[in-house]
């Protein structure tokens, strides 16, 4: 093909590519109207229904048009991933007729300075209790409509019988730790009002709440509660009600395995000589992927994860299980026993599943993507 022929594609493709910027932010535009309806009318941030007939609408067009489908839900997702980002900038709606006023406790942390926006943007009152505020609790806390403990695990239950003397007999008491039976248990005993256990399922970084799980476990009085969780339905989370031990539970390996499996990884290469970054060239996508989410980690507080690695005298047994069931397994390396790694092997197989079809699917999924952003 000469040059000149070349020259011409590009120049078209480059113009499509500005036509398609224009109608992005045409969308955009469209978008604001969308989310100051939906705040006039106090309507939820994110509705899970709608996006998820758009997208497969969306499929069906790309279908007809001859276009890879998945491809096509791919880029829909992230121009609404994008709407949704640009969300967390303007106003939100108010789940009550009247503002209500809000105390979070350790409110100038990440997760207190996420959500204390959040209501302050949805026209609600804002009060921040702090280390050094506990000479003003009394002033900070009367009147309140509800408090968010937003602390350390381990400091968590002596704030809460620090804070509940304070509080009006009417207020909610609620926290965001991720261990919820015993904290619960200590809200029930301080607090005589509504309680309510919360667990985000996120960090502070999030450019959005919206699409965010919030798992919630009721104490005391539900309904006086419920403003409060539709609260954060407007803000677009996804609520899911979960028995605290079995919260727990899961959180035990979901958290405190994970974390520590972390520690352990990092702690080898780092005994070994081998910097991440210069293993990331002779790294296949899967294994840049674990290492990534590996140095997420060490990027963060140290404090805060050895919160919740020894968080409990539960978690800290589960671990040393887990360090016992790894001893076990290092015997067939011991031994040089391969069919023992299979039958091991085929035995987590049967016991995963059907779930090991949809890992691969979802993980192969995340792997190209990655490899094609990052590569």
């Amino acid at each position: 093909m000469p040059e000149s022929s070349l020259t011409a594609h590009r120049d078209r493709i480059d113009a499509i590519d500005r036509q398609i910027l224009d109608l992005l932010r045409e969308r955009n535009e469209v978008v604001k109207g969308v989310l100051a309806t939906k705040i006039a009318h106090k309507l939820p941030i994110y509705v899970a229904g709608r996006e998820e007939r758009k997208v497969q609408a969306f499929r069906e067009d790309a279908l007809r048009r001859d276009l890879d489908p998945d491809w096509a839900e791919d880029f829909l997702r992230m121009i609404m991933s994008a709407s949704r980002a640009s969300q967390s900038t303007t106003t939100f709606p108010m789940a009550t007729v009247e503002p209500r006023t809000w105390l979070f406790v350790g409110g100038r942390g990440g997760m207190g300075t996420l959500f204390a926006r959040y209501a302050e943007q949805s026209g609600h009152e804002v009060r921040i209790l702090d280390r050094d505020d506990w000479d003003r609790v009394a002033e900070l806390a009367a009147g309140v409509h509800v408090a968010v403990v937003t602390v350390p695990i381990h400091v968590t239950e002596a704030v809460v019988r620090r804070l509940a003397p304070h509080l009006p007999a009417t207020a909610i008491l609620a926290d965001f730790t991720s261990n919820k039976a015993d904290v619960l248990a200590a809200m029930l005993a301080a607090h005589a009002g509504p309680v309510l256990g919360l667990h985000p399922m996120h960090g502070p970084d999030v450019q959005n709440l919206s699409k965010q799980l919030l798992l919630v476990s009721p104490g005391r009085d539900a309904t006086a509660a419920e403003w409060v969780l539709n609260q954060f339905a407007l803000w677009g989370m996804r609520l899911v009600s979960v028995d605290p031990d079995r919260h727990d539970r899961a959180m035990h390996l979901i958290q405190g395995v994970r974390h520590y499996m972390a520690l352990l990884h990092g702690s080898f290469l780092k005994a070994q000589g081998l910097k991440p970054e210069e293993i990331l060239d002779f790294s296949s996508p899967i294994y840049r992927a674990e290492l990534m989410m590996t140095g997420r980690i060490f990027a963060q507080d140290a404090g805060l994860y050895a919160d919740i690695v020894f968080s409990s005298a539960e978690r800290r047994a589960l671990l040393l299980a887990f360090l016992e069931h790894h001893a076990a397994l290092a015997r067939l390396v011991e031994a040089d026993d391969k069919a023992g790694f299979v039958r091991e092997f085929e035995a987590i197989s049967s016991f995963f599943g059907e779930f090991a079809e949809t890992a691969l699917r979802e993980s192969g999924y995340l792997i190209h993507r990655l490899a094609d952003r990052f590569a």
